[in-house]
């Protein structure tokens, strides 16, 4: 092959035997894709109740329970009183048909480049008595001066009921927009908490303001949360550590594409000089 000058080579997919799965998930409906492309826009969120079956629901929540850690968090970021599963691919499956989720995948082929991958996968129990996490934006690790375009997308399962009184994720809409600042004290009171049954999904862009809510009730609060970055962009989780290559094997295409067995174009991402999904082999 023989190219004319550097921008098309850089645009130029060379797998030649291991082509993107990238946007062949069921497509999401149009009359359900526009209006929530047009909330992230307008609002930098978008929430969708009751989008997955409670079976799904209850077996993420038995499956996850049994894997919290006695460990509680080292910081208030992470919390001092809310337990974490890290390496959840590594521990169980049963939240990837979250990670790749149609209606998810379908959003983020419309915000980031085709082979974006998964960035960080956790998920979250809130304890009773825990403070309101610090407000932030997800993708601020990015050195890149706001206002800007998201590099990172998140989105945020609640696998138990999300009420104002025991945790609730709280954003603040618009934030999404701001350059390079801090919340004022007027801004951080317009924050609101997002109410939403178990199954519910917020999906939400990387430079929205948002926080874990305060748990003020008697139970804990799980929910699970995946984030997702630009393909050229360093992953939180540095998931060829974390996730075992047998462990990857048992994975769906979608799966391994976002966990980095893949290619951004034209060979980010190679191993000895070729595709990675060739180390399954």
């Amino acid at each position: 092959m023989q190219f004319r000058d550097i921008y098309e080579y850089s645009r130029e997919d060379l797998a030649g035997t291991y082509k993107s799965t990238a946007g062949t998930q069921q497509p999401m409906p149009n009359d359900v894709l526009e209006p929530a492309l047009a909330a992230l826009d307008r609002d930098g969120f978008v929430v969708f109740e009751n989008l997955l079956p409670m079976e799904l629901v209850h077996a993420v929540r038995e499956e996850c329970s049994k894997l919290l850690p006695d460990l509680r968090g080292r910081n208030n970021f992470e919390g001092f009183s809310t337990q974490r599963i890290y390496a959840v691919i590594d521990k169980t499956l049963a939240c990837n048909p979250i990670v790749e989720h149609p209606w998810v995948l379908g959003l983020i082929d419309r915000i980031l480049e085709p082979n974006y991958l998964l960035s960080q996968l956790q998920v979250i129990n809130i304890l009773p008595g825990e403070e309101q996490q610090p407000l932030h934006y997800d993708d601020a690790f990015y050195p890149w001066p706001r206002p800007r375009r998201a590099i990172g997308v998140a989105t945020i399962w609640a696998i138990d009921p999300f009420t104002e009184e025991n945790g609730a994720t709280i954003v603040i809409p618009g934030s999404h927009r701001w350059p390079d600042r801090l919340p004022t004290p007027e801004e951080e009171r317009q924050a609101r908490p997002l109410v939403m049954p178990p199954g519910s999904l917020v999906f939400f862009l990387g430079t929205l303001w948002h926080a874990a809510g305060a748990n003020r009730t008697a139970k804990p609060r799980m929910c699970v949360t995946a984030q997702y970055c630009a393909p050229w962009c360093r992953q939180q989780e540095n998931f060829s550590l974390s996730v075992s290559r047998d462990r990857v094997k048992q994975c769906s295409e979608h799966i391994q594409r976002m966990l980095g067995y893949s290619i951004h174009p034209p060979f980010m991402g190679f191993v000895n000089g070729m595709h990675p999904k060739r180390v399954l082999q």
